[in-house]
């Protein structure tokens, strides 16, 4: 891309780069533990650890609403930052895939309100807004599922976060507004 590699230790933004992934030692045994969580389960990888652990025990069918093992806190902030793993350990995977199919359904239906917008700005307010959800749940789900490193990101609309909760609602009040002004919804509007 025309870019000189001589100049790359030049660039300032090459140390805040550096200094972020690599100079504070709890983000490097973060991202260790992420690699293989089992390596060191009671210290840096406890929290994927116990969210693979919660997931696995769920099985098929659960362990049953409110009978988990992870209830007792063993896997911190729980309610937040690891919603789904405790959902496949109470509700198991029919569970889990009851919840991903009701994110698809609103994706196909964000997409779906995208296309039938009035104008570019409504089509590419409805695309984003519903990427953002459908993003931020994917994130949830493959942290949960140790497929990226542990961070503290909600699961939308069903992880317990008021300013989450908050934003993700204005998302969807934007996608209906988008939804209303699609051609044919005029008599639906009196």
């Amino acid at each position: 891309a025309g870019i000189v590699l001589q100049n790359a230790p030049r660039n300032p933004l090459v140390p805040i780069v550096y200094w972020q992934l690599v100079g504070e030692g709890f983000r490097v045994k973060r991202l260790l533990a992420w690699a293989d969580p089992a390596s060191d389960p009671a210290g840096a990888g406890f929290q994927a650890y116990q969210s693979l652990l919660a997931l696995g025990s769920g099985g098929l069918t659960g362990v049953g609403i409110g009978q988990g093992r992870q209830r007792f806190g063993f896997l911190p902030e729980a309610h937040n930052d690891f919603i789904f793993s405790m959902i496949g350990e109470q509700w198991g995977l029919i569970g889990v895939l009851v919840l991903l199919m009701m994110y698809v359904a609103l994706v196909l239906v964000g997409f779906r309100i995208a296309s039938r917008a009035p104008d570019l700005f409504g089509e590419l307010l409805a695309l984003g807004f519903t990427s953002l959800i459908a993003l931020q749940a994917l994130l949830h789900m493959a942290v949960g599922l140790s497929l990226l490193p542990t961070t503290g990101l909600a699961l939308p609309l069903v992880s317990y976060g008021r300013s989450n909760l908050i934003v993700t609602l204005a998302s969807l009040g934007i996608l209906v507004s988008v939804a209303r002004m699609a051609p044919g919804i005029k008599a639906a509007r009196a």
